[in-house]
């Protein structure tokens, strides 16, 4: 099944009952291979009738957690246990994954910033573009996956925008309550409006992404949480049977709103963060140190946080540039303040 208009062809039937695995061939003209291909794994699992999510994955190559969780789901998924349809995509910007980077190496470009992308455009474009136009249309549900990366570290937590229809609201923090990580924050980004979540809320289609880690390594209990979480979702939707019973977490809903909430760098140099991510911080108490050690007689400058509450966010330590965030603060949820 292709979009008529895209330039990737998928081996999986879609609407076929069963267990497929196979990839997206994405085409990537290259010097030492005119008519190469890129292949994008992939895997449907679909049985009588039901709703359908969407897992993705690896739509940033140096986030580890989603890739891990997906490909064990993407093994392990009993179809006879599906009621509705799977689609597992956990290496979504293979050639990112590939290269460990957030960006692709093929084109230089964040694909989560590429939405809804353009079929003759770039490679990511070209891949942003299949999702919303071939994939998003079949679901109803969609998961996306994130850490910071290596350009930060978060508390293990679900995310989601302000939905205005009420309804769908409330699903969402329900989705949120059952995918069960430690908090959900309802945020309001830097840039999000080219990102698969924006392409996914302009489909009315439910859409819960993940910050589950961060600072460039496999965070241990972000995994955790999100194996837990994928299977716990689906049990939520109906897709498959009880849900889980080794545990019943609890989610913490949270807001991150205006500006005020990020604290970014002035300069550029190297920072030394003052808190660890899930620490209580206030307004006017230094969110970090940015050091010049460049210059020898330049003293360090203080970074403050704008607003009380809990660290979301904090950049690793390490070289920032000017402008770049290093560090989010989230506050208890309040649909009085949306």
């Amino acid at each position: 099944m292709a979009d008529a208009t895209s330039r990737i062809a998928a081996e999986i039937n879609f609407d076929r009952q069963g267990r497929q695995s196979g990839y997206l061939r994405a085409p990537l003209s290259r010097n030492t291979s005119g008519w190469g291909i890129v292949e994008i794994p992939i895997v449907v699992v679909k049985n009588g009738s039901g709703p359908t999510i969407l897992f993705t994955g690896g739509i940033h190559g140096d986030e580890y957690e989603g890739p891990i969780a997906l490909s064990e789901l993407a093994r392990t998924l009993d179809p006879d246990k599906v009621q509705g349809r799977v689609i597992i995509m956990p290496a979504v910007n293979i050639p990112a994954v590939l290269n460990d980077t957030r960006l692709s190496p093929v084109d230089n470009r964040d694909m989560n910033r590429c939405f809804p992308g353009n079929p003759k455009g770039t490679f990511s474009e070209m891949l942003a573009h299949y999702l919303d136009a071939v994939i998003l249309p079949m679901v109803d549900v969609s998961v996306d996956l994130h850490t910071a990366g290596h350009s930060g570290d978060s508390i293990p937590s679900t995310n989601m925008h302000h939905v205005a229809d009420p309804a769908g609201m409330a699903r969402t923090l329900a989705a949120a309550e059952a995918f069960g990580a430690p908090y959900n924050v309802v945020f309001g980004g830097v840039d999000e409006g080219a990102t698969l979540t924006s392409s996914v809320e302009r489909r009315g289609i439910l859409s819960l992404g993940t910050e589950l880690g961060g600072w460039g390594r496999v965070n241990i209990e972000g995994v955790r949480i999100a194996r837990r979480g994928v299977r716990r979702i689906m049990a939520h939707l109906g897709i498959t049977g009880d849900m889980p019973s080794d545990s019943d977490p609890k989610t913490r809903h949270m807001q991150v709103g205006d500006r005020a909430h990020y604290a970014f760098s002035p300069y550029a140099g190297t920072f030394e963060p003052c808190n660890l991510v899930g620490q209580t911080v206030r307004a006017g108490d230094p969110a970090g140190f940015l050091h010049f050690v460049e210059d020898v007689d330049r003293d360090p400058i203080e970074v403050t946080y704008k607003r009380d509450g809990i660290l979301w966010m904090s950049a690793g330590p390490g070289r920032v540039a000017r402008g770049d965030t290093v560090a989010v603060v989230m506050n208890d949820y309040s649909a009085k303040e949306e």
